[in-house]
């Protein structure tokens, strides 16, 4: 990263450092009651009640949590088993989830931020706080959309991060996980710091790539499928990374559309977006993409999201275009 770029961050980091400061302060004496918001804003109490990142593979380094600029170093907690196979009623038996192909990543190290936390919803104050998202403030995190059956955003996404770390060290590589459980309990980390996750001078392995994964809760009729959102090139923050975060961008749709997985009717062209408004993507030194993996509101989407056969398939696609991008 270029100094004046550093400086930039540093000075927006210190700025929103304040702003997150104060805004907890009001959060805090104003907050009486809570509940779960369809993608509503719900950021940070005490450092020690804050989830850890899980690193793994055949390069594990220790992990931490990162404020701006400032490295704070923590042992990271065990990784949650993965939870038994969610169904739900019409899912398909079975879904084709061919294999990415057996190319090693040895030496590779890969990011993958499961979004949301199951918890996020209990703790507002937190995750209402306000963080720099890339020269802006948005909130630290939100809670997530579900199926009509009730099936959370943050355990689809944590279940496929976990199908994806078996093939992915399967494979050779190291694993990041933005987060190390998913947990009625935790909440974050906030979206600047999943983005920093893997950066150059983080206490971690450096991170060859980073994938957010989500599922999206468009109530449009007839919206569904995935798009692949790539950073918008902006100056100082992603105009190094937003050129190869399109092709990794690219690489991803392939693998999604390469094990069947269908493509957006809403969103984006051909299964891409670029958007400069994602605090995730705004904070990444390397190749960054964000997957919403389908639409959770559609019944169709539904179905595929919560059969472990489809969360498998998911996993699969994805892989292959990380492997295609890496390769």
């Amino acid at each position: 990263m270029s100094s004046s770029r550093r400086d930039r961050r540093v000075l927006a980091g210190g700025i929103a450092a304040i702003v997150v400061a104060v805004v907890v302060a009001v959060a805090a004496a104003l907050w009486t009651t809570a509940g779960p918001v369809d993608r509503a804003p719900v950021a940070s109490p005490t450092a020690s009640a804050l989830p850890s990142v899980a690193v793994s593979g055949a390069a594990s380094a220790p992990a931490s949590r990162r404020t701006a600029e400032v490295v704070t170093p923590s042992p990271a907690a065990p990784l949650e088993p993965l939870p038994e196979p969610t169904s739900a009623p019409g899912a398909p038996a079975s879904v084709p989830a061919p294999p990415a192909g057996g190319r090693s990543l040895a030496g590779r190290v890969i990011v993958i931020d499961p979004g949301h936390q199951l918890g996020n919803s209990r703790f507002p104050a937190q995750v209402n706080a306000s963080v720099d998202a890339g020269g802006f403030t948005k909130a630290c995190n939100t809670t997530g959309t579900a199926t009509d059956g009730g099936y959370p955003e943050a355990t689809f996404a944590w279940e496929v991060a976990v199908l994806m770390r078996e093939e992915l060290e399967a494979a050779g590589a190291t694993v990041v996980l933005t987060r190390s459980s998913n947990s009625a309990s935790a909440w974050g980390p906030c979206i600047d710091e999943r983005g920093r996750i893997g950066n150059p001078g983080w206490s971690g392995p450096t991170a060859d790539l980073e994938i957010s994964l989500h599922g999206d809760g468009n109530l449009s009729a007839g919206a569904r499928g995935f798009h692949v959102i790539a950073p918008e090139s902006r100056a100082g923050w992603t105009d190094d990374i937003a050129a190869p975060s399109l092709v990794l961008a690219r690489a991803v749709r392939d693998g999604l559309l390469g094990v069947g997985v269908p493509v957006s009717t809403y969103l984006g062209v051909d299964g891409l977006d670029v958007r400069g408004d994602l605090g995730t993507l705004n904070w990444s030194d390397k190749p960054t993409v964000m997957v919403e993996l389908g639409n959770m509101r559609d019944p169709g989407d539904a179905a595929l999201m919560t059969s472990a056969a489809g969360r498998r398939t998911y996993a699969v696609g994805v892989v292959a275009g990380v492997t295609r991008f890496l390769g």
